[in-house]
């Protein structure tokens, strides 16, 4: 479970994210959009522990992100908006650096590499460096080591941009299990149709407030006049 209460974020005179409250439970994927600077990546640099809320209060399973934060994050596997990230490494120097941190036993980790390389055709680049890698390889290789290491929850900042249709698709499924299997998805997109048919829940956040937060049943429950998400989405972020 994530747990957002009061939290706020100022660069300057900015508020970046303002007094955001909200509950992600567990068992269920939950979609977080927006249009560009409404706040999501800052919120998710806040839950995971990259920025500091200047108000407020984030816990990860219970565990508070500022005042336990390496047990916090030990909580969640991260996906950032950009996958570049430790380029001087090979993929599978970083899928075992990542293993390492979150102490997983050897027999497990091959097991999960193999599986995972496989599911993505990794399998005969991980020895290559990253900084050779495509932006989409990058950001497959950055998606293995968060499977590998199999926390309960995933946090996923635009997790198929750059991605081909083939490893997308795969994601979607991992994502569906991941929460079948009672853990928590958490991942922002701009990709509407993909939230549509993916999500449980849905979060609406412009200009640093929460302007939706609930199903899709409900939110089309809300705006019967409207036929499709994407036009559902500009009228509530016209109404913020």
């Amino acid at each position: 479970m994530i747990e957002i209460k009061n939290v706020t974020k100022r660069f300057g005179e900015k508020v970046a994210v303002d007094h955001l409250d909200l509950n992600v439970p567990t068992g269920c994927i939950v979609g977080f959009i927006g249009p560009n600077g409404a706040g999501k990546t800052t919120t998710i640099h806040m839950m995971t522990g990259v920025l500091l809320p200047d108000e407020g209060e984030i816990t990860l399973n219970g565990k508070n992100i500022v005042t336990q934060p390496v047990e916090a994050k030990r909580e969640f596997g991260l996906v950032p908006d950009t996958p570049d990230l430790f380029l001087r490494l090979t993929g599978m120097e970083y899928i075992q650096f990542m293993a390492d941190i979150y102490h997983i036993d050897t027999q497990t980790r091959n097991q999960r590499i193999k599986k995972f390389a496989h599911d993505f055709e990794m399998e005969n680049s991980l020895s290559e460096r990253m900084s050779s890698y495509s932006h989409g390889m990058r950001q497959k290789a950055i998606l293995i080591a968060t499977l590998v290491c199999n926390p309960n929850i995933w946090i996923l900042d635009e997790p198929m941009t750059g991605l081909d249709p083939a490893s997308s698709y795969r994601l979607k499924e991992l994502m569906k299990e991941h929460a079948r299997q009672g853990n928590t998805v958490f991942f922002s997109t701009h990709v509407l149709e993909v939230a549509e048919k993916l999500c449980d829940k849905i979060l609406i956040i412009d200009h640093g407030k929460l302007c939706f937060n609930g199903t899709l049943d409900e939110l089309r429950q809300a705006y019967q006049d409207k036929e499709t998400l994407e036009e559902i989405f500009l009228e509530v972020t016209k109404d913020a």
